[in-house]
């Protein structure tokens, strides 16, 4: 299916194909080659009536001025399908030059000049770094002065926003091209869509200045050229799949082959973060100034600075042949650096971010459509009394009111908000909308939502299949967190190749004996059940003749031995078996259907929907700064906070985007998978960032120095929730369809 960057709605999908369409008819890159020489030069591309009669350059603007009465992120949609369609001429100039000025809309001279955008005016921003200064005229005249530098859009435009210094303040004019005293020089561009140039203001007089916000109006440019750098870098990754798809080499498709693979779904990882980061610097352009800044500049790094990667490794995965010339993909490569060159050096983002993440990090509110306050008021009512209670526990996996048993712990669990999406009477068949609620709730009340630690994905598919009797000895003490569950999978010749298990299930009389070993168990010494996968037919196919077993831990037969990691900790195991019986009323399902329980085991985890939390990759570092504990500069502590910073709100926007799609009915998309893999690797570089801060600090063991700790302990996170080469096959197969074999 094809995806499309930025919008998320039906209506916004059917706005993006409107502008591909109109792309595909009047301006493809055959017209951006065709007319690369006048372009370049200012000259108006010969559909730019067409398209602003379709209201693609006023769907931001407001009905009563001629636009069409949408939003910035209406627009966003239209200016991230332009960047994937590689629509040539001035449209991105020209809104984010009408896009800063909305903002002023109400006044009758403002509204005058936003109705010659919607009736198709060209226009471009001069930003404050232009250092463009205001000296007095003759009387009370004003006159600007100066010299940009390049200026986008600047020879094809009809209308100038300029910012200029007035002392120590920022005024903003509007100036017509043909004003007395303005030049524009046109300069050569990397670009070959559009144009670029020089403006030279000589006493150039102007009228009243437009009240803005400049950081805003600066915000509103960068969040803008990020959301075309998404779609640009949407092309690299759809083509890039395409051509490894067909492309054959010894035989097959070069697609299949597993480095290919690899790199092409780390190309799409990059290329759906990059959406995401877009599309939450536009939903953050009206949010409080320092969360504007997070949102602006994490689309900044992660947007607009990984544009020209994106390019390359397209190019890349094509190889000669998108280094040619008649490529279209060295087009798309010219804008990718035309748009990072403008935004500015990354190491300015990074240490603006790092400033600004210093106070707290990204916020991600999800946005609640209730319709019916009933569900809300039940819950709440419930939790009302769940707050008189207390957890006093300790519970076998830790020490906190999420996991600990007790008398809330009960309540919450005979009500169903343990495991909320279950049918009843173990969960409320909670969906989404519900699920969200229900944790806004428990915020509100500052309560800790129940946890039953790796239960919390095994014993869900222990309610959806098992029978009364299983249900009626296991559910309740789960769900109340008295026993704890562990999952018995992998095996040493078996890790994340779970189909290809030896384990041994034999028939005996009454049950099944066990014999074998499961490794890398998760809390196994701890747990009182374990949910086991076991060969039962070892004469038929991998994937048949397997059985899915309720194991008692602590039975007869059952040894688990911790593996001491490197960090000192022991948190998984090897548990073996040796002859431990299992009695028949103790298969979940059938025996043979082994496989499918363990596909439904991995889809029970789509039924549940997180909020969207910060990750929390940036705390540590933050913490490291607010100590002073880094070893080299300030600054560059700083920047390292704020490129950890981006990468993470990234993933938060990603998984925010994903919520909002299921909260609209949509299916599950393949933000799960990738956000998987993204946080896999922020794991490492984020703790790699912190042990390179401390410098000398870091050489002590791991007793005393938290980061060495972390860095010794990175295996849990990028390992336990299955390998990233595993989580990149994944995305290949299943979620580009590249060929298996």
């Amino acid at each position: 299916m094809r995806t499309v960057p930025v919008a998320l709605t039906a209506d916004q999908a059917a706005l993006a194909e409107t502008v591909t369409g109109f792309a595909d008819r009047r301006a493809g890159r055959g017209y951006l080659r065709e007319n690369a020489e006048h372009l370049k030069a200012g000259v108006r591309p010969d559909f730019w009536p067409d398209l602003v009669a379709l209201g693609l350059a006023g769907v931001h603007l407001p009905e009563s001025i001629g636009g069409q009465g949408g939003t910035l992120g209406d627009l966003a949609v239209v200016v991230a399908e332009s960047g994937r369609a590689l629509l040539p001429g001035p449209l991105l100039p020209t809104v984010v030059t009408s896009a800063v000025l909305a903002a002023a809309a109400g006044q009758d001279r403002v509204d005058a000049l936003l109705r010659k955008f919607a009736a198709g005016a060209t226009g471009a921003l001069v930003a404050p770094e232009h250092a463009i200064t205001v000296d007095g005229g003759a009387g009370d005249t004003v006159q600007l002065s100066g010299t940009t530098g390049p200026v986008l859009g600047a020879a094809s435009a009809e209308l100038f926003v300029v910012a200029a210094a007035s002392g120590a303040q920022t005024r903003w004019f509007v100036v017509d091209r043909t004003a007395a005293g303005l030049e524009v020089v046109v300069q050569d561009g990397a670009d070959l869509g559009r144009d670029i140039g020089e403006i030279r203001f000589t006493s150039v007089a102007v009228d009243t200045p437009v009240a803005l916000d400049t950081e805003r109006a600066g915000a509103v440019a960068v969040a803008l050229s990020a959301v075309e750098a998404a779609g640009v870098i949407r092309w690299c990754s759809d083509t890039a799949t395409a051509y490894v798809t067909s492309r054959t080499q010894f035989g097959r498709p070069i697609g299949a082959f597993q480095a290919v693979q690899h790199r092409t779904a780390q190309l799409l990882i990059t290329s759906e973060l990059a959406t995401a980061a877009a599309w939450d610097a536009i939903r953050g352009l009206d949010d409080d100034a320092r969360q504007r800044t997070h949102a602006v500049a994490g689309a900044a790094l992660t947007t607009l600075g990984n544009a020209v990667h994106a390019a390359v490794e397209c190019l890349g995965l094509h190889g000669a042949i998108g280094f040619t010339w008649e490529h279209d993909l060295h087009l798309y490569w010219r804008r990718a650096i035309a748009l990072a060159a403008l935004a500015g050096p990354v190491e300015s983002w990074e240490l603006r971010l790092g400033e600004t993440a210093l106070h707290g990090p990204r916020t991600f509110t999800v946005p609640l459509p209730e319709t019916d306050s009933a569900f809300r008021e039940q819950v709440s009512e419930i939790l009302d009394r769940a707050a008189e209670l207390d957890n006093p526990g300790p519970s076998k996996i830790g020490d906190t009111d999420a996991v600990n048993p007790g008398p809330r712990r009960r309540l919450l669990a005979d009500h169903g908000l343990v495991s909320p999406p279950m049918p009843r009477p173990y969960g409320i068949e909670a969906g989404p909308l519900e699920q969200l609620i229900l944790q806004d709730e428990f915020d509100r009340h500052g309560i800790a939502q129940p946890s039953m630690g790796i239960g919390q994905w095994v014993v869900p598919i222990v309610l959806h299949r098992g029978t009364p009797e299983q249900l009626a000895r296991l559910a309740a003490p789960a769900l109340r967190g008295e026993e704890i569950w562990c999952q018995l999978f992998s095996e040493p010749e078996a890790g994340s190749d779970v189909a290809s298990l030896s384990l041994r299930a034999t028939r005996v009389e009454g049950g099944w004996e066990l014999n074998g070993q499961k490794i890398w168990t998760t809390l196994a010494h701890r747990a009182d059940w374990g949910l086991l996968l076991g060969r039962t037919d070892p004469d038929a196919e991998r994937h048949r003749g397997l059985t899915m077993f309720l194991v008692d831990m602590h039975g007869a037969g059952v040894t688990v031995r911790p593996i001491t990691q490197a960090s000192g900790d022991a948190e998984f195991n090897e548990v073996f078996f040796d002859n431990a019986f299992v009695p028949d009323s103790m298969v979940l399902g059938e025996p043979g259907q082994g496989w499918t329980l363990t596909l439904e085991t991995l889809a029970q985890e789509r039924l549940f929907i997180g909020g969207v939390r910060d990750p929390g990759h940036n705390k540590r570092i933050r913490e490291i700064i607010e100590r002073a504990e880094y070893a080299g500069s300030r600054e560059d502590a700083l920047r390292t906070l704020g490129r950890i910073s981006a990468r993470g709100a990234a993933i938060s926007a990603l998984n925010l985007r994903e919520t909002i799609r299921r909260l609209d009915g949509q299916p599950v998309g393949p933000a799960t998978s990738v956000a998987k893999a993204a946080a896999s690797m922020l794991h490492t570089d984020a703790a790699a960032a912190a042990l390179n801060l401390i410098g000398p600090a870091g050489a002590l063991g791991e007793a005393v120095s938290e980061p060495v700790h972390h860095e010794l302990d990175i295996p849990t996170w990028i390992i336990g929730g299955g390998t990233l080469e595993i989580q990149l096959n994944t995305i290949a197969t299943l979620v580009l369809g590249l060929p298996r074999k």
